[in-house]
């Protein structure tokens, strides 16, 4: 058996050595983009439930908003009471997720409200807001406010449709 140089020993270890830690780096990205990918995927997770939970309102207020029947350039149709479109109105002042004003007493308003403080974390009553805007082809806007425990901003997210 031929013997080593005393320059060439310990350079199989000293490789090895670098293969784990080349090994180990690749590990702990893998490590850190799961957990990014996991963040992600719940962001998305809440918009959708956000998205879902403004149209289901917007269906009801269309559904449930009173509709008259008037005679209009002399055929008799159903239009949209501005003044029950109102009702549905909740705290239409304020600040994008720090809203102000008066809230809502409408029924269907209120267990809307309870269904977003349990679908949407860290959202509160005074995070959402309906305003109804009549005199712009009965728009109603939507936005409702959230914050979960790992994002650093309040998220939020904004439906305008127009009741007719």
């Amino acid at each position: 058996m031929k013997c080593m140089p005393a320059s060439q020993s310990g350079v199989v270890l000293l490789e090895a050595l670098i293969g784990i830690l080349i090994f180990s780096l690749g590990v702990l990205s893998l490590v850190a983009m799961s957990t990014s990918a996991v963040r992600v995927q719940g962001d998305a997770e809440y918009r959708t439930e956000a998205m879902n939970l403004a149209e289901q309102l917007a269906s009801t207020i269309w559904s449930s908003v009173d509709r008259p029947q008037q005679t209009v350039n002399g055929r008799l149709t159903a239009v949209v009471n501005s003044a029950t479109l109102n009702n549905y109105q909740h705290q239409a002042g304020g600040t994008l997720c720090a809203y102000s004003g008066s809230t809502s007493t409408q029924g269907l308003v209120t267990s809307w409200l309870t269904k977003v403080q349990n679908t949407l974390p860290g959202s509160a009553s005074g995070m959402q807001q309906i305003v109804v805007t009549p005199a712009n082809s009965n728009q109603v806007r939507i936005t409702l406010c959230w914050q979960a425990p790992s994002d650093s901003k309040v998220r939020h997210h904004t439906l305008v449709t127009y009741v007719n």
